[in-house]
């Protein structure tokens, strides 16, 4: 398989791995992942979760192929930067209501960073 398509069967693992964890969560153990929005309260829903993880997921390949064409070290590079901005991520589903929720929002990020990270950065 050549590098296009495996990096692009990384970013459509990384939605599946997200939506997966929204399927256990959401249908199966009950969980509410509504969010405060402003005013207003945003409902995450399957669309949303897939939508969210397929432009993190091109757009970490994007910067990937922009480091590795840019600097000898652009792997490296792009590895430290991902997984900083994973760990930045992670401050965003503190603001859910309910621990359930965070939990679930905090998994579905960690995953989504996981596969990214350990698929795009291969060899």
């Amino acid at each position: 398989m050549n590098r296009t398509a495996r990096r692009l069967l990384v970013v459509l693992a990384a939605a599946a791995a997200a939506l997966l964890v929204w399927a256990l969560a959401v249908p199966l153990a009950g969980v509410d992942l509504t969010v405060p929005q402003g005013d207003t309260a945003l409902t995450v829903g399957p669309g949303l979760v897939a939508a969210a993880a397929l432009a993190a997921g091109l757009a970490a390949w994007g910067l990937l192929a922009i480091l590795e064409r840019a600097t000898a070290r652009g792997r490296r590079i792009w590895t430290i930067t991902a997984a900083t901005v994973l760990a930045l991520s992670l401050l965003g589903p503190l603001g859910a209501a309910g621990t359930a929720a965070v939990l679930v929002l905090l998994a579905m990020h960690a995953v989504v960073g996981g596969v990214l990270i350990a698929g795009l950065a291969r060899r």
